[in-house]
């Protein structure tokens, strides 16, 4: 069953509980929450405190992406929740297996993500112990980017893999995850969408209708 998993990065952070009640009332599965140090990619964004006020304010359960150097030092700072799914980069730490085991210490779900550029060879061997792979589909750092085609061939790639060795991963896609992209990445094998300014945060459309039509993509 696919998954619908809107970054909170595109929010309209002057009507911030608004706009989070509308998250789930167009049916969201998760809230994707992008932290960014500036070092592993060029950009800072969100923080525990910001995390702790939408916990006030929803039941979803977070989807954390720490886009940070070393995330071992940072699992902790965030406080994973049990059905929350925290993501690390198989190339931010040096011992990814210990990571996972961190994460999934926690009660929440262990993720692996890789950039366009790494191929699935370098998480073989962590395969058998996470719950998801996030494969971006753009370099990450910045909205607005145009996809990485070559990703599209990954998704199905790991989706064969995955197949052929009866893993229970799903697979997360996040990086211009646009209507037109998102028909591509479920084609593929995709399962979570990262939903942003290219399809549910859609100003012309607003957020309900343009997310009634990207869930009919992704359930079709």
């Amino acid at each position: 069953m696919s998954k619908l998993s809107p970054s909170i990065m595109c929010v309209d952070y002057t009507h911030f509980v608004e706009e989070i009640k509308m998250l789930e009332k167009v049916g969201a599965d998760y809230i994707h929450f992008d932290v960014m140090d500036g070092h592993f990619v060029p950009n800072f964004t969100l923080g525990p405190d910001l995390m702790k006020s939408i916990r006030k304010v929803t039941t979803l359960p977070m989807d954390i992406h720490l886009m940070v150097e070393k995330p071992e030092n940072y699992i902790d700072l965030f406080e994973p929740h049990e059905g929350d799914l925290v993501c690390v980069h198989q190339e931010s730490t040096v011992h990814l297996q210990r990571v996972i085991k961190q994460i999934k210490d926690t009660g929440a779900k262990a993720g692996v993500a890789i950039n366009p550029a790494t191929p699935l060879a370098m998480i073989e061997q962590v395969l058998c112990d996470v719950d998801v792979v996030l494969i971006m589909t753009v370099n990450p750092g910045y909205a607005g980017q145009k996809l990485v085609p070559s990703t599209l061939d990954k998704i199905k790639e790991l989706k064969a893999i995955i197949l052929e060795n009866n893993y229970d991963i799903e697979i997360e896609v996040d990086g211009n995850v646009s209507f037109e992209n998102a028909i591509k990445m479920k084609a593929n094998g995709a399962d979570i969408f990262v939903a942003g300014t290219s399809s549910i945060f859609n100003k012309e459309l607003g957020m309900e209708e343009a997310a009634r039509r990207f869930n009919e993509i992704i359930e079709h």
